[in-house]
Parts: structure tokens; sequence; C-alpha cells
């Protein structure tokens, strides 16, 4: 039986070509999607650094931090890529997903508009709501590299996310202008105290769109127990990431971290977070297309197909439509908030915090960054 999948995050956006022309190039394109039963997803925008990595990088232990990029940049790139998505949009390629009645898996493919990493946000949050009116409706606060509202954890294996000060004051008003706005903070590529300042923060359920669980593979980049489980008593999800260095070397790993994540927070709480086009996938998965095959590991491993249903897709559909659930009223409370907020950024952390790990796996050796 073949599952929709709705993805908890692509690349594509940031690919020469058009995610509506058929392509032997990356991982994901119109025609992939259909064959593999890709029926929408978080399409990210993303803006990369002049001076910063190659996509093809190797990075190891020792690699130093991205540099932050400018708002200026990121915030003309952010609005060239919101362009492209409108366009392929307008050619019939998708649909972008603005309320939560959009969150259908029929017909074109359901795009939810996704920026990962907050540089094109204003420090005193003035444009949120124009991006929102212009189609946000998920915010990754940060990318791997630190910005105006917190640090993002180094690509560094094996390591821990526990690197770096938490949230700014504009950091935590940006999650709350998010919650009042419907738009979802994705907690992906953040450290662990900025992790737990957004937890103490937001009244929203925790989501992590892309990352894998750090008792498995001990990247800095994948999530510990106590996040784990922070997530699922929220209502919350993890993206179970598909690049080869967070998951394992073949596709049958990402089965296994789906089970393993499953069995610590429930069925409920776990979904793809593929990041195609954005990472190496592992052997085994060439693209969209294979997606069916990764479910058919989790049945191998005897789930259910109401399971099944629920990390294809379901429980993605569930978390963005109580997300985006904010009045009109909320929306105009947020725009006025956001005028006032200050744009002096602090690095200063909460003077308690939940404990990043759990026995499990503080017991490793895990150097920090």
């Amino acid at each position: 039986m073949a599952f929709p999948v709705f993805d908890g995050h692509n690349d594509v956006l940031l690919a020469e070509r058009s995610f509506a022309d058929r392509s032997g190039d990356g991982h994901l394109d119109l025609a992939r999607a259909r064959a593999g039963g890709f029926a929408g997803g978080f399409f990210a925008i993303f803006t990369e650094h002049p001076d910063g990595f190659p996509r093809d990088a190797e990075r190891g232990p020792d690699t130093p931090p991205e540099p932050s990029v400018s708002h200026a940049l990121a915030l003309a790139t952010t609005h060239a890529r919101i362009d492209k998505l409108l366009a392929l949009e307008a050619r019939g390629a998708l649909r972008v997903v603005r309320e939560p009645d959009d969150l259908e898996l029929t017909g074109p493919v359901r795009a939810v508009m996704h920026i990962e990493g907050a540089e094109a946000i204003q420090a005193g949050l003035g444009n949120l709501p124009e991006l929102h009116a212009r189609g946000l409706r998920s915010l990754g606060i940060t990318w791997s590299r630190p910005n105006a509202f917190g640090h993002g954890v180094p690509f560094a294996a094996p390591a821990s996310p526990d690197t770096g000060p938490g949230l700014s004051d504009a950091g935590r008003s940006l999650v709350r202008a998010c919650n009042e706005l419907g738009i979802l903070v994705d907690l992906a590529h953040l450290n662990a105290r900025g992790f737990w300042d957004a937890a103490a923060v937001s009244g929203r359920p925790l989501v992590v769109t892309h990352a894998c669980a750090h008792a498995l593979v001990p990247s800095a980049r994948n999530l510990l127990d106590a996040q784990l489980d922070a997530i699922g008593d929220s209502g919350g999800v993890v993206g179970v990431c598909f690049h080869h260095e967070d998951v394992g070397p073949h596709r049958t790993e990402i089965a296994r971290q789906v089970d393993h994540i499953a069995h610590r927070i429930g069925p409920a709480h776990v979904a793809l977070g593929s990041d195609f086009d954005g990472c190496e996938l592992p052997e085994g998965i060439a693209g969209a297309e294979g997606l069916q095959d990764v479910l058919g590991d989790l049945a191998a491993l005897g789930w259910s197909d109401g399971d099944l249903r629920l990390v294809a897709s379901g429980n993605w559909l569930r978390v963005l439509r109580s997300t985006m659930q904010a009045s009109p009223a909320r929306i105009s409370t947020a725009a006025a908030r956001s005028s006032s907020v200050s744009a002096s950024p602090s690095t200063s952390a909460p003077e308690t915090r939940p404990n990043t790990g759990t026995s499990s796996e503080n017991g490793a050796t895990t150097p920090g960054e």
C-alpha cells in the first residue's frame, strides 16, 4: 500500500533548476515527487553566505562555524526565493499552504513556506507580519551559524548540541510573535540552550523539522533524549533527517531512527524530514521516488498501517493545523507588538534550564564545541 507523504524539509528552492521540471539532478522535482507519493512538505528558503562553506564541502569535528550573514543579504535572498515559490504556484506545480484548510493531500503538491535561519527578520520583528502575509508559515530560528536571535550547532560528530549561549531577548520575542501569528517555530539546527529557551517561551507544540536521535548517532545536529521527551510532552513532532552523517550509512537507518524515536515518545510524535536537495543521502535511496521504500522498511519492523499514516503525513498535518490557528485579531496584535520589540539582542541564558541529556547519553564522552 502506498501512503501519501508530507515531508518536513527540502531545499529544492535553492537549486538553479525548477521543481516543476523533470531533472536527473538532485533529489526532488515534480515527477519524482509523484513517483514516490510526495504530496507536500516544507519548502525551505535559505541564504548562503558568500564566503561560507560550499554545499558539498567536507565538514568535520574541527570545522569552524560558518560566519553570520547580513540582514540585507538575507532579506533580498528571501524575497527572491519567495518569488520563485509563488511562481511555481502560478504555474500550477504546487499550492502554497496559507490556511489549515489548504492541508489536503489531493491535487497539487502542498508547500509550506519555510525560512531556515531568521536573518531576514528585523531584530525588532517589524517585517514578520509582512512575511506572514506573503505566505510564511514556518520559521527556523537558526541554521548552523549564529544570528541576532540564537546560535546554531556546528556540523560536528561525535559532539553534543549543548554548545554556546541560549536565545537572545530578540529570539524569545520572535518565538512569542510566531506563536501569535500562527507561524510554526522550527528548532532544527538550534543549540541545546536555545532549544530550552524556546521551550520555556513557546505555547505551541515543539517541532524539529529535520534531525535524528543523538543516542543512535552522536552528531551535534541530533537531539538528546531529554529534548525528544520535551517534544513528545508538548504534543510536537520530530522529522527524521535523511542526511547520512546524522541518520546512518544506509536507507534502513531512517526506519531505525523513526522506530527508536517512536518507542521513546510515541508514533504520534515522529515523521519524515528528508532534507532533499540539501543533504547527502544514505545508500539505498536516490531521492523522493524512494519514499515508499522508507515506509516499507518501517512495515518490515512491524509497523501498522495506522502508525505508518501518522509518520507519512498525519503527524505533520496535525501539528501544522494546530499551529496555524491564528485569528485576524491575534495577527493584528502581533503586528502591533512587533513594532515595539527591542532591537538589541541579549545572549544571557535563563537561570534554570532542564538537563540536556539522560544518563544513557551523558555517560558517553561527547566533546562540546
